[in-house]
């Protein structure tokens, strides 16, 4: 090695580099190999927590790798293009492997093999971050000041709404930051390692120790079944198959080998003297020098947000909002009221007590138990549909989304295959390449696979007699991924020979079957297709073979060859030993294709989403042919279509482009399946439900709007998923998005209901006591009607939503409360008013001194009337009680709530509360007052519509 490429400080005494050289060689090969800045992270480590609670932004550089990502990257091509001696010089190890005492240091330095490093917060933090909510202190400050007032009733209602809104989110954060830890359950067994031992002599020995154990610089020993400890170039391989489904989401294998060196321009999941954590050995063995392990390993930069806080939505940031207007508002007003009744009264106890009872009244003390009622209604009635929610503000988030990402597999396709053509070589159907594929399958008896139950279920369904009792099966070449074929050699008794193989001179005939292009390799004549002879195989039939097999591929088609081979009496004497003999001068028979179905109520439910707004694109790690034909029969449009080593190649503007315009997007990976819903959610402003059942989807489930997951589904997908399905039917998420669209609807009632009747009622109070110098409710009135109005709206979950409203995804704008309670709150202020007006005029009542109860009287009950009546303006655009009805538990409430607000003065309760009987000729009043309201706040509601194009 030439030592020239690294300073000096790299090695000690004798040419031996010092334990942080490692790290420093690291560093100067990702220098070397690409440009990426180094960070510090001691911010993340630290107050990373915390400052991702209060700004979270999303990563919107579409094809653009993470700094990590993009070490690890160059670290392992920079391996990959190097030869076995200079890749042992990088790690520093040696061919006989490390000492254990070098182990050990290594171990104590680089820490354990575990595939994240992310240190997940305690319950302790978790407990703080949901109790540190400005709602909840708004509501624990309100309790202190009640408790201070004395009113020891309305303190302990809000201590007790606190109480659960903190119980129920850490809940739900505790059982989600586990999720992520669910990833080393892949990688629990022992590993077979090469270490040497001896101070003089040194002895390679193998040992078995656990893979939290191994360190970069071990030699693995790995065979059929292994997982990779951590990311590996291969010292040596025989016949090696890897499954990197873990990473990939592909179904399929891949050729690994120790003996090249690659280039930059193969894809980093290409490389073929690399593999990585996680994945695992299908066939061979060989020998492996780990060069990454723990956090610094490309499976662990892929998947370390798991488990971290996800932003905001547009539902929370708004709550926020909400509670820090309050708050601002708050501040603001309650010092006036208290100084203005101060003023007045010169009693301060007083004072304060009416300005508690008025911060009271401002605050919807109801809102998180209101939320909350609504999102657990809405999850049973989806749990009816075999929907189980976990996170209930996904339910907001169903009701908002408006693209559905999926996988193809089992999603769209009834993951099961069946046979579409058995064609001969010249592309016509023939029963003789049935019948030989039949055969095969029939008696195979190793690996049986969906193939041969597709073919099996073919002829069985189909009602074909190949007479396979009348066979027997002398000997089996089981299928491996070197040849990727399996033959079996049956006896045909003489009566069925000479009647189904007369053109066979022995009773002895191989059937193999396989890929196609492998199943050429072994033959040297082909059946032709009009007499049946047999006639040599020319170059030109190979490739109109191949030529043929290309296209049905590229219909989306599983394309397989089939094979015959008489055996000859030489043959059989020096028994059935030589396999490759076996397996040559094959008469080729013709093709057989596959298809997995879409499920027959994949179309139907992909129309009735887009009948919502809801857009389905398909992101699979499955090829693009593939993905192709299966959306096309199921109704997605193709036009637009791409794949993921195409989207590394774009820039981040046509990244963003492309992904929002393309449907199709195939052969995908984890990390490029997350960029490409992190594209959809910053750069097109949608909100994405992702739905997936594997490992490599759970990237992308942890960053969508909605991770949606199956019962079959593998443990991190539905520990991280927000919504479980219990059907793999997408008609059952249809049903999903309706009741989450019925649920976001009937929050978004009793919001707006909240900011205009509260916020019109204290601004009645407000100037009442500015400009008139009097309270027109006492302390414990104004409590006593904000308490029956919140009673009354805790049936609004069980409210009913016009058909329209739940067609198209809603989605919750930032701006849309403060512009929907200036339109209407002056409204409910303006006839609060017209009461005071009224009962100056009428009764002659001008000031409370004139007619202390039956002025306070008068303003409580118009006061709960007007917010108990409010919601059926707010619930609907349509008019109230003639166009549009509320549900009758909404109806009931309304009546409940106005007849004990009317009732209540003539009770004795009422008396002691200082009310009097009202007079006859007020409720004729209020009957016109409210008439009036409900006739101005529908011309409002019009002009509001027109103006904005939406109510609720």
């Amino acid at each position: 090695m030439d030592t020239t490429k690294f300073p000096a400080s790299c090695f000690g005494l004798n040419g031996h580099r010092h334990p942080s050289s490692l790290n420093h060689m690291n560093e100067t090969l990702v220098k070397k190999h690409g440009s990426f800045t180094l960070k510090r992270r001691f911010i993340d480590s630290i107050f990373g927590f915390f400052i991702k609670r209060l700004y979270s932004p999303k990563k919107i550089d579409g094809g653009k790798q993470t700094e990590e990502e993009g070490k690890v990257c160059s670290w392992l091509y920079a391996l990959a293009q190097s030869g076995p001696n200079l890749v042992f010089e990088y790690v520093r190890s040696t061919e006989r492997g490390l000492s254990f005492k070098e182990a050990e240091r290594r171990l104590a330095e680089t820490g354990p093999n575990v595939p994240l490093s992310h240190s997940f917060p305690s319950w302790m933090q978790l407990l703080w971050n949901a109790f540190f909510h400005p709602f909840n202190i708004i509501l624990i400050v309100l309790a202190i000041l009640s408790f201070t007032s004395s009113d020891y009733p309305n303190g302990i209602i809000m201590l007790v709404l606190v109480f659960v809104s903190v119980a129920l989110r850490f809940y739900q954060e505790y059982n989600s930051s586990k999720a992520a830890m669910k990833l080393v359950e892949l990688l629990k067994c022992p590993v077979k390692v090469q270490r040497c031992a001896g101070s003089v002599i040194q002895t390679e020995l193998t040992v078995q120790i656990d893979q939290r154990d191994i360190v970069p610089g071990d030699i693995v020993i790995f065979g059929p079944g292994d997982l990779f400890p951590g990311d590996v170039r291969l010292i040596t391989s025989k016949d090696l198959i890897v499954s990197q489904s873990s990473l990939t989401g592909e179904s399929g294998t891949t050729k690994k080998t120790a003996n090249i060196r690659e280039d930059r321009t193969t894809p980093l999941l290409d490389l073929r003297n690399i593999c990585f954590m996680g994945t695992s050995v299908v066939s061979g063995s060989g020998t492996a020098l780990v060069v990454s392990t723990g956090a610094k390993t490309y499976m662990s930069t892929m998947f370390s947000t798991i488990g971290k806080h996800k932003p905001p939505d547009a539902f929370e940031k708004s709550v926020r909002n909400i509670s820090y207007a309050l708050i601002a508002v708050m501040l603001v007003v309650v010092p006036i009221i208290v100084l203005t009744d101060y003023y007045v009264s010169r009693n301060l106890s007083r004072a304060i007590l009416f300005g508690v009872s008025f911060a009271v009244a401002l605050t919807p003390q109801m809102l998180p138990l209101i939320v909350n009622i609504n999102l657990a209604k809405g999850a049973l009635a989806m749990a009816r549909d075999r929907c189980i929610v976990k996170s209930l503000t996904a339910i907001q988030n169903m009701g908002a989304m408006d693209i559905l990402c999926i996988d193809k597999t089992g999603t769209l396709t009834v993951d099961q295959l069946i046979m579409v053509h058995h064609l001969d070589s010249s592309g016509l159907p023939k029963e003789r390449v049935l019948r030989f594929a039949f055969l095969n399958s029939y008696f195979k008896t190793e690996l049986r696979n969906p193939v041969d139950e597709a073919i099996l279920a073919h002829v069985y369904s189909n009602g074909y007699r190949f007479e396979q009792s009348k066979c027997k099966k002398i000997d089996e070449i089981p299928f491996d991924f070197t040849r990727r074929r399996v033959s079996v050699i049956i006896e045909a008794d003489s009566e069925t020979k000479d009647r189904s193989y007369p053109h066979f001179s022995t009773d002895k005939i191989v059937v193999t079957k396989g890929a196609l292009e492998e199943v050429l390799q072994v033959c040297s004549f082909c059946d032709h297709a009009d007499s049946g002879s047999t006639i040599t195989l020319s170059v030109e039939d190979q490739y109109k073979i191949l030529h043929m097999g290309e296209e049905l591929s590229n219909d989306g088609l599983r394309v397989l060859g089939v094979a015959t081979r008489r055996l000859t009496t030489e043959s059989t004497d020096t028994g059935l030993v030589n396999r490759e003999k076996m397996e040559s001068n094959m008469v080729f028979l013709g093709i057989l294709t596959f298809f997995d179905p879409p499920k027959s109520s994949a179309k139907q439910a992909l129309w009735r989403l887009a009948e919502k707004g809801v857009e389905a694109k398909v992101l699979t790690g499955d090829s693009l042919s593939l993905a192709i034909r299966v959306c096309k029969e199921v109704g997605i449009r193709t036009t637009y279509a791409s794949t993921g080593p195409d989207l590394e190649l774009l820039d981040p503007s046509t990244f963003h482009e492309t992904v929002q315009r393309a449907t199709v997007l195939a052969r995908l990976t984890p990390t490029q399946k997350l960029r490409v819903v992190q594209s959809l959610q910053t750069a097109g402003d949608h909100v994405v439900g992702f739905l997936g059942d594997g490992v490599n989807d759970s990237l992308a489930m942890d960053a969508a709007d909605v991770g949606i997951s199956v019962d079959s589904g593998v443990s991190v997908a539905k520990d991280l998923a927000d919504i479980i399905l219990l059907e793999k039917d997408l008609n059952v998420l249809v049903s999903g998005v309706e009741r989450g669209r019925i649920t976001y609807g009937n929050t978004m009632k009793y919001i707006k209901l909240s900011v205009v009747a509260n916020v019109g009622s204290v601004v009645s109070l407000l100037i009442a006591v500015v400009l008139l110098g009097y309270e027109p409710l006492t302390a414990r009135q104004l409590v006593v009607q904000n308490f029956l109005y919140n009673v009354g709206q805790i049936a609004i979950p069980w409210d009913t939503v016009e058909e329209d409203y739940a067609k198209f995804p809603q989605r919750w704008s930032s701006k849309s409360i403060p512009t929907f309670m200036l339109w209407n709150g002056p409204v409910c202020s303006m006839f609060d008013l017209g009461c005071l007006v009224f009962l100056g005029c009428y009764y002659e009542i001008y000031h409370p001194s004139s007619g202390d109860k039956l002025y306070h009287t008068c303003w409580f009950v118009e006061g709960l009337l007007m917010q108990t009546l409010i919601i059926h303006m707010i619930r609907t655009e349509k008019i109230p009680f003639i166009q549009e009805v509320a549900s009758w538990p909404v109806i009931c409430s309304t009546v409940l709530i106005s007849a004990v607000g009317i009732a209540l003065p003539y009770t004795p309760i009422g008396k002691v509360m200082g009310m009097t009987d009202l007079p006859l000729s007020y409720f004729g009043f209020l009957v016109l007052l409210f008439l009036g309201y409900f006739f101005l706040s529908q011309v409002v509601k019009r002009v509001y519509i027109r103006t904005y194009k939406e109510w609720l």
